[in-house]
């Protein structure tokens, strides 16, 4: 199943998602529909939040982005950021509940994370560089943040008309997309 991808101003982008119970929650088919929702919109990532599930699960496949990242596809389930280096870098970032608005948003360099994959398996990784970068922006999403949050007042100010036209739908996606106002 392919789900339409949530726009900004839907509260379920704002809220922290919920811990997953491995006996309610079949991780491994919502990690499937995921990955076929990010890839029918052209992401290298995708948090449950962006197709209307409240649940702490992102998935990453941020092989296009670059060919240092070949092979990077990954499912976190119920993650934890562990630690976090304190050299930041900036990039210039995208949301696809965010559409044809990019900023820059400086990230820490590094970061360990706990985390279970798809088979309820889990791990402890160190992710540094873009991996670092593409995990801390699907993080952000389970707890609620948006890449918007991490830029300036002056800057949100100026982006405000175009984040109120994409919550009424007033911007053209190739992409399914919910909008939380109707235009």
């Amino acid at each position: 199943m392919i789900y339409p991808i949530i726009a900004y101003g839907d509260p379920v982008l704002k809220k922290e998602a919920a811990e997953i119970d491995r006996e309610k929650v079949d991780v491994k088919k919502l990690a499937e529909e995921m990955f076929a929702t990010m890839y029918a919109a052209n992401g290298v990532g995708l948090a449950a939040p962006q197709i209307g599930k409240s649940l702490r699960i992102f998935v990453v496949d941020a092989e296009p982005m670059d060919d240092d990242l070949v092979g990077f596809k990954k499912v976190f389930v119920n993650p934890e950021i562990l630690e976090e280096s304190e050299e930041e870098w900036a990039y210039e970032e995208g949301c696809l509940s965010i559409p044809r608005i990019r900023e820059y948003v400086d990230r820490p360099e590094l970061i360990r994370m706990k985390y279970f994959d798809e088979n309820w398996e889990e791990h402890e990784e160190d992710f540094d560089g873009m991996k670092a970068r593409v995990i801390q922006h699907e993080y952000d999403h389970i707890e609620g943040i948006l890449f918007t949050d991490h830029i300036s007042n002056l800057k949100k100010r100026l982006l405000k008309k175009r984040l109120s036209n994409i919550s009424k739908g007033v911007v053209d996606v190739d992409y399914k997309m919910k909008f939380p106002v109707r235009r």
